[in-house]
């Protein structure tokens, strides 16, 4: 309809044009004759020619144009058909391969129901059986299930925990014939190299006298002269029934060593009176602070530990009037420095930390008594607020196990203090301690469960512990000598080390008649 429209318009337009044309000549020119007329006449006629001409074409060019889109429509339309039924074609066998499938699932289903059946029948059988040879069984051992399995349980127990008390005693003494073996060889070079003298000072502080009539001037007249004494010293004087000789009491070392030197000088001088007491006793504090001072030094020196604080080495010569058990913890720091010292050396630890901590080991003892608190944690903090090396601190810290050791060189420290406080004639106590000492240790090994006796040995160097076999068992044994050890070292304070001996043995007697 379009190319037909176009025509129509093109010839339309033709038309009016000529027309126009011949009416718009006729009126400005009627005459120009038929000629004219003609002529107009001849050019629409031709232009309704070209016009139809053109329309023609159109018209042929747009059903060429119509004829290929439904011949390329009908192709595709074709096409897509054929895609639809093979798509069809194959949809249907995928339907007839899962029905063949679905079939073949029910058929193994049903096989696998008639299976389980049978497997679950099978199970009840085999569980009747079961429960038969069991009652039959437990007819025989006259045992119910659980009482035979706890007696399995319990044999298998005891077979396992005498295997690990066998395995655990073969790798103790294994590691002890070594360690022995090798702490034999340092501590004996350490011993070797050092020689140190017994014990001869004592805490006792005795000023002779000329004799007992200097008693009565020391007293003075109604007592005047040693009211002063005592009062100015800080000490208490004890006149006693001990010919030509008087003591001087104190808990602090340094008063009563001021006090023995003033004491002393006045003997020696006889003029005794207030005025020359509080001459000689200020003369006899200048002269101690000197001697602490000196000795400080001199142990500073002797140990090879430089570059101490003053206040450390003030420390380190009150240790000279400070005693442990009769033995002087003056000479006890340096001897346990120098043990340190070649332990050290002999392990390839740091022998500076090493003398630094045995020096300095016991040096709250000095303080002890004027500060709360354990001599380690005293002395380790007095350290510590005077820059001395963390290795050093804990290695004072920790010699009483009070802290965590953190360093080889604390454990060095620990064993040289043993060393030296063990040695013979270093230490001594007097009898009541030894005594009340030895049945602590009794008491303590009595009071775990299953110990039948105990018996302290070597001077409480050594606890040897009977156990009731019945209660205790091999491995028992050795969980409770380690329980024992570590009462021991929690709530006892003795020097060098206890041994822990504890004894199972079972012992039958019949009597042949």
């Amino acid at each position: 309809m379009e190319p037909i429209l176009a025509i129509a318009l093109i010839i339309a337009a033709a038309v009016a044009g000529a027309v126009g044309g011949v009416y718009y000549y006729s009126r400005q020119q009627r005459a120009a004759g038929t000629a004219v007329i003609q002529l107009a006449q001849a050019e629409a006629e031709k232009t309704r020619l070209e016009a139809k001409a053109q329309a023609e074409a159109i018209l042929k060019d747009s059903e060429h144009r119509s004829k290929s889109l439904l011949d390329e429509t009908e192709t595709t339309i074709n096409r897509r058909r054929r895609d639809l039924d093979a798509e069809e074609e194959r949809l249907a066998r995928r339907r007839s391969d899962l029905d063949q499938r679905l079939e073949r699932l029910e058929k193994q289903d049903q096989n696998l129901n008639k299976r389980q059946s049978n497997l679950d029948r099978r199970e009840n059988e085999l569980k009747k059986v079961e429960q038969e040879k069991i009652e039959a069984l437990q007819r025989i051992s006259e045992m119910t299930l659980d009482e035979a399995r706890q007696q399995v349980l319990a044999r298998a127990e005891q077979d396992a925990r005498n295997d690990m008390a066998r395995i655990i005693r073969q790798v103790e003494a294994e590691a002890k014939v070594e360690a022995d073996t090798r702490a034999r060889d340092v501590i004996s070079l350490a011993v070797q190299r050092l020689a140190s003298e017994h014990i001869s000072e004592t805490a006792v502080s005795v000023v002779p006298l000329p004799g007992d009539d200097m008693k009565g001037r020391i007293i003075g007249r109604a007592g005047r002269n040693i009211r002063a004494f005592e009062m100015l010293a800080g000490v208490d004087v004890v006149v006693d029934d001990t010919p030509e000789a008087v003591t001087i009491s104190s808990f602090d070392p340094i008063r009563r060593e001021v006090a023995r030197r003033a004491l002393s000088k006045l003997v020696v001088d006889g003029r005794i009176h207030p005025a020359r007491i509080e001459k000689l006793l200020e003369d006899a504090r200048n002269e101690v602070d000197l001697i602490i001072r000196e000795e400080g030094e001199r142990a500073a020196y002797e140990a090879g530990v430089p570059g101490l604080h003053p206040e450390i080495i003030k420390l380190l010569g009150r240790l000279k009037f400070r005693f442990s058990y009769g033995q002087n913890m003056h000479g006890h720091s340096i001897e346990t420095s120098h043990i340190a010292g070649m332990i050290a050396a002999e392990l390839g630890a740091n022998v500076e930390i090493a003398k630094a901590g045995g020096l300095l080991h016991d040096l709250g003892k000095a303080i002890d008594h004027e500060v709360e608190g354990t001599h380690a944690m005293i002395g380790a903090e007095f350290c510590k607020r005077y820059g001395v090396n963390a290795k050093v601190v804990n290695c004072i810290a920790s010699h009483h196990h009070e802290v965590e050791q953190e360093c080889v060189e604390a454990y060095i420290v620990e064993a040289a203090d043993a060393i030296s406080g063990a040695r013979p004639g270093a230490r001594r106590e007097n009898v009541d301690s030894y005594i009340k000492r030895v049945k602590t240790l009794e008491d303590i090994a009595k009071s775990f469960p299953g110990v039948d006796t105990s018996y302290a040995l070597q001077a409480g160097r050594e606890v040897r512990i009977l156990v009731k076999p019945e209660q205790v068992d091999e491995l028992g044994a050795v969980q409770l000598a380690r329980d024992i050890a570590k009462q021991i070292e929690d709530t006892m304070q003795y020097p060098g080390m206890i041994k822990v001996h504890v004894i199972r043995e079972s012992r039958h007697v019949e009597y042949a008649k």
